[in-house]
């Protein structure tokens, strides 16, 4: 992991640096570098947004605005990473492109006090899916949020990962980057209906007050610094070395 410069105009808890290494470089995210990047490669795949409580959006204005400007910015505990694939960069710059603009993902609900973050908003564009992106994205931020400051990290106790209990291909990830299961949190969220997201939850109680959204059960993932120094960081790296 190579540790980068620090971006002073991010009200997050912690220094928002660029992370990268040789396939994926993560970089806080700009709405005018990246939004209608995002906007553009994602109008067209509402079903991006079927396990998430934001979008589809209709605009690139309506993407900064509500989640950008609205929800993660004035946050301090969250922080939004744009997702870069340097194997596809037209140049050694790596600035953002359609060519290598993967889509973004966040450090979210960060806690000083107790040293946790959430790692969330994993939804990459099409053409990168299946791809090394995810793997060494997530690797990235878990590196960064739970390696001691000795080794470039934040040095934090726990990272987070919440999915929509339907969310199989999510859970998995999860998974399969040693996150553990710890458990579902029934009935945790209220989502809204007719956006896109069929199937994603089930039906409400009957004279529920909110009767035209649907409900959401999630499953609840995490790892932690003991799991890190306990063949956590190294069943990572392996992944994200992987060249198959």
């Amino acid at each position: 992991m190579v540790v980068g410069e620090f971006h002073h105009d991010v009200s997050f808890h912690f220094p928002v640096r660029e992370v990268e290494n040789d396939r994926v470089k993560l970089v806080p995210s700009v709405p005018s570098l990246h939004a209608e990047l995002f906007f553009q490669g994602s109008v067209n795949h509402p079903e991006l947004f079927r396990f998430l409580s934001c979008g589809p959006y209709d605009s690139t204005t309506t993407f900064a605005e509500e989640f950008i400007e609205g929800f993660i910015n004035p946050d301090p505990g969250s922080a939004l990473y744009a997702i870069i694939d340097k194997t596809r960069s037209p140049s050694r710059s790596h600035s953002p492109s359609e060519a290598n603009f993967a889509r973004v993902l966040g450090h979210l609900i960060t806690d000083t006090t107790h040293l946790k973050t959430e790692i969330d908003y994993i939804t990459i564009l099409p053409p990168f899916q299946r791809t090394h992106v995810t793997t060494n994205a997530v690797g990235l931020l878990m590196e960064y949020a739970l390696d001691p400051p000795s080794l470039s990290g934040l040095g934090l106790c726990r990272v987070q990962w919440q999915a929509n209990e339907l969310n199989y291909q999510s859970v998995h990830a999860a998974e399969r980057m040693g996150f553990k299961m710890e458990g579902i949190l029934r009935w945790d969220r209220v989502l809204p209906s007719g956006k896109g997201k069929p199937g994603s939850s089930i039906p409400s109680k009957a004279g529920d007050p909110r009767s035209d959204c649907v409900g959401r059960h999630t499953a609840i993932l995490a790892t932690c610094w003991d799991d890190r120094e306990n063949g956590g960081r190294e069943k990572a790296l392996r992944l994200m070395a992987r060249r198959n």
